[in-house]
């Protein structure tokens, strides 16, 4: 009986279950992990083609989903749940799809295609499903779209929507007439003609403008990417579909003075630019427009106007564009603007930082200064907030977060004042006179209404008589502050500022010590030197008299009428 027990002992189904739970546990963990490195795999696999297909296409492809944007694929006309869509042409397809997509249809061509002769007019382009909401047909004035599937066709240039039923051939083949921004459009038959013009080296493109239309001004637009909320991405897809694609460029990748190239393929003083950024964007694409003067193209310089996208935007502001945008206005009505946008004279200036010292080698410090220049509290402000985001610049993506930064340092001032008897450091004279100043800790020297992200410096309360303020009169209004919170107490009106004067010329010596100063927002740490400010020139800038920051600001209004009609009497 023992040896019975002992032989049953031997082969019990024990051992064989412990086996059996170690290879199932083994199981359960491999198993998910061998799916998620095979699903990491074939991920990383598509992401190859995908960005091989991408890179080798003619339409300027971006991700999309049944999440961000629901859209039909154009080829097999079914939901996409992961694809793409261009946005030049707006065509929407699945990832499936894409190939086929790039061999079926033409994204916008820039150019007209052609061997020789003058063309004038152009066919529309159709493309069928995704169209916007709200749309009409052309033919019967229904709403297009309101069907759940792939339906009804869109004109990528003219924006022309019409129904399946009601496309005739009459229409699919007929001349697009480029919509409503057909007087900011570049056609592709316009560069056509240019390009055969230069083959027999003819520059008059005056004639070419009359195919164009008698008000034809075309729109150059600049934009930076990295500015402000860094809403630049969004904005160059949108102006893409309703622009020529030619005439949109990105900052990060193609120079102001290269994208203004462009202009001399147009008639001459017929382009505007508007400016997508900062006040510093804007004086990076007015220095450019600077040195098309030097190279003897003053016949082409453009104006400009501007879609606030900076941290500060004085300028802007005071050129009736708004203190910032986000994104609150659709893009058309931006276009809009910029066409009823009226030209004007913008005073530029000339700031000089001479280094004290005999034995000094260093070269001269020199800017351009649109905005203002100043030395004290505020330069400090914007010396602090510079440096960090030098550091960090991901932290500094957001207007709200910048405002917030500046405030920051602007309260420490309030404690520390690094600035205080700013008097006994520095001289000034005004026109060659010299100002005796009172107990003060800045200085700041102004060229526009705006200072601060939105306060008007000059005018303080507005409860003193003082002589106008204007960006076109060659005139600088100088003006003292007692420290950071006497800036603040401004800003909200509840203090004025200490007028110094106003005057052409504008010289400050620092004589021992060490200061923060700052150009139109660009600051520096500065030891002893002589500061001269001199006129250097004006910039053709386009002021939009639809927004203002103050409701109330009738002053401001008035004078931007009054530049109009001064620019008027000279030309």
């Amino acid at each position: 009986m023992e040896g019975v027990e002992r032989n049953s002992s031997i082969f019990s189904p024990r051992p064989f279950q412990e086996w059996s739970l170690a290879f199932w546990t083994l199981c359960s963990v491999m198993v998910p992990v061998l799916i998620t490195l095979w699903c990491s795999f074939r991920r990383s696999r598509r992401q190859e083609l995908m960005q091989d297909i991408l890179r080798k296409s003619k339409h300027n492809w971006q991700d999309t989903d049944l999440f961000s944007q629901p859209t039909y694929c154009c080829i097999c006309s079914l939901h996409i749940l992961q694809g793409a869509f261009c946005n030049c042409c707006g065509l929407c397809v699945d990832e499936e799809c894409l190939k086929k997509a790039d061999r079926r249809f033409l994204c916008k061509e820039i150019i007209m295609r052609g061997e020789s002769g003058f063309r004038t007019s152009m066919v529309h382009q159709w493309i069928r499903g995704n169209v916007p909401l709200c749309s009409y047909c052309v033919v019967c004035k229904q709403q297009c779209g309101t069907q759940p599937k792939l339906c009804d066709y869109r004109c990528v240039w003219c924006q022309q929507t019409v129904h399946d039923e009601c496309m005739q051939s009459a229409l699919k083949n007929g001349t697009c007439e480029l919509g409503e921004f057909r007087n900011l459009i570049i056609p592709p038959y316009y560069l056509f003609n240019v390009s055969q013009m230069r083959k027999d080296k003819r520059v008059d493109y005056g004639k070419l403008a009359a195919s164009c239309g008698k008000n034809w001004t075309p729109l150059i637009i600049l934009a930076n990417t990295r500015s402000g909320n860094n809403m630049g991405e969004t904005l160059l897809g949108q102006f893409k579909m309703l622009l020529n694609p030619i005439q949109i460029f990105e900052l990060t990748k193609t120079t102001p003075a290269k994208a203004l190239q462009l202009c001399t393929w147009l008639p001459c003083n017929s382009a505007r630019v508007l400016v997508c950024g900062g006040d510093g964007t804007v004086g990076w694409v007015l220095d450019a427009i600077d040195d098309m003067k030097i190279k003897g193209q003053e016949r082409y310089i453009p104006q400009v106007a501007i879609l606030p996208l900076g941290t500060g935007n004085d300028l802007s502001n005071t050129l009736g564009w708004g203190a910032g945008y986000a994104g609150e206005i659709p893009v058309e009505q931006i276009l809009r603007n910029v066409m009823d946008a009226d030209g004007i004279k913008l005073d530029r200036w000339k700031v000089q930082v001479t280094n004290k010292g005999y034995y000094n080698l260093r070269k001269l410090k020199v800017f351009t200064m649109n905005n203002y220049f100043s030395t004290g509290p505020d330069a400090l402000m914007a010396l602090n907030f510079h440096t960090h985001r030098e550091k960090s610049p991901s932290l500094f993506s957001n207007r709200i977060i910048n405002k917030a930064v500046y405030f920051f340092y602007g309260t420490k001032d309030c404690l520390v004042q690094e600035c205080k008897d700013l008097n006994k450091k520095i001289e000034l004279e005004l026109d060659g006179e010299r100002i005796d100043l009172p107990s003060l800790e800045g200085i700041i020297v102004l060229n526009i209404a705006y200072w601060g992200g939105g306060c008007r410096l000059w005018e303080g309360m507005g409860d003193e008589l003082y002589p106008p303020a204007r960006h076109d009169d060659g005139l600088l209004e100088v003006v003292g502050v007692n420290g950071s919170f006497h800036c603040a107490q401004i800003q909200v009106k509840l203090a004025n500022p200490i007028r110094l004067g106003q005057a052409h010329t504008v010289r400050l010596i620092l004589k021992n010590s060490k200061m923060p100063m700052q150009v139109d927002g660009e600051p520096w740490a500065q030891g002893p030197c002589t500061v001269t400010i001199t006129h250097k020139t004006h910039a053709l800038m386009l002021y939009h008299s639809g927004e203002q920051t103050d409701d109330d600001d009738v002053s401001s209004v008035s004078e931007q009428e009054l530049a109009k009609d001064q620019t008027d009497e000279d030309t």
